[in-house]
């Protein structure tokens, strides 16, 4: 897996990047929480590497980076602002080297499910998203107007940072909108962080994945129903 140093809007993103095989292969971004030291916020966190491994087992081209201000990159913390220039800048330069890649999809956890929400917004080659612990309480998800992908919102039953009917007021939204699918899950026991839960949760991410990419029969609500 290749250390790899791209250009961002405020100099230099420090990233890893595992390029697929099959030069047709869809793109993934993972995209990490909040760079304060509560949330561990770096491109490190145990779930976005087994997000990035995810992806990878499945022929994806896979990347994850750290946004401005963190580790090796260049740059300080923006709020969100600079942090989604940082994300589109990091999807055009992998788009660059893998200009056959059919589609895209971006997963993000905590504050990284927000920029994610937001990338996928502007760009359209996003076809699907993981939004694992959102936290519609303290970032506006008022721009998912409306969502243009189908995706999974995944967030814990005693978290207390989003407690979940602040999650579900999202999802709601997100549902009301048609021509798309919002898959939720509430994992029971689980909190922000999801301690002690993080392989069920990655297991969740792969089982509505592998259900995506038509690797399990029958109805996405129906096979998450079944986990």
């Amino acid at each position: 897996m290749p250390e790899v140093i791209f250009t961002g809007p405020e100099g230099r993103l420090e990233a890893r990047y595992q390029p697929s095989e099959d030069k047709n292969a869809p793109i993934a971004i993972i995209l990490h929480p909040h760079p304060h030291p509560q949330f561990g916020g770096t491109m490190n966190h145990p779930i976005v590497y087994n997000l990035f491994y995810m992806f990878q087992e499945r022929g994806f081209t896979t990347l994850r980076f750290n946004f401005r201000g963190v580790g090796r990159s260049q740059g300080e913390f923006d709020h969100g602002i600079g942090e989604l220039s940082d994300a589109a800048a990091a999807l055009d330069w992998i788009q660059g080297l893998h200009p056959d890649s059919t589609g895209c999809w971006v997963a993000g956890f905590s504050f990284g499910s927000w920029i994610g929400m937001q990338l996928l917004m502007r760009r359209p080659e996003i076809e699907g998203y993981m939004s694992i612990a959102p936290q519609p309480n303290i970032y506006d998800f008022a721009f998912l107007a409306p969502c243009p992908s189908s995706g999974l919102i995944i967030h814990g039953e005693e978290d207390r940072v989003s407690r979940p009917e602040h999650v579900q007021t999202l999802v709601d939204k997100l549902r009301s909108q048609k021509g798309i699918t919002t898959t939720q899950i509430t994992m029971p026991g689980a909190n922000h962080f999801f301690t002690e839960h993080q392989e069920e949760l990655i297991d969740e991410c792969a089982l509505y994945l592998d259900k995506r990419l038509g690797y399990i029969e029958g109805g996405i609500e129906e096979t998450m129903l079944l986990r």
